[in-house]
């Protein structure tokens, strides 16, 4: 949000600097524009590597848990095994 505030900013500084003749306010306008746009860049950047990073927690969660089922599968099998053994 606030990259469009400051992007928002920008071009009504850059406008009204060009209008009125004033190189610093349009130069300053400029300046808060990009800098808006940088940041509008960053925040979507942002949000697709948490939902990259949520999607991969949850893989790995699955993983694991499918890993878990696994590993007691054997564990009950050998189980099995050993008990046939001893009779």
């Amino acid at each position: 949000m606030a990259g469009k505030t400051e992007k928002s900013k920008g071009k009504v500084k850059e406008a009204v600097g060009s209008l009125t003749g004033n190189k610093k306010l349009e130069s300053e306008g400029k300046i808060d524009r990009r800098a808006g746009e940088a940041k509008e860049k960053v925040g979507r950047v942002k949000n697709k590597v948490e939902a990259a990073a949520e999607k991969a927690e949850h893989k790995v969660e699955a993983a694991a848990e499918k890993a878990e089922r696994k590993a007691v599968e054997a564990i009950d099998k050998a189980k099995v095994v050993a008990r046939r053994k001893q009779s």
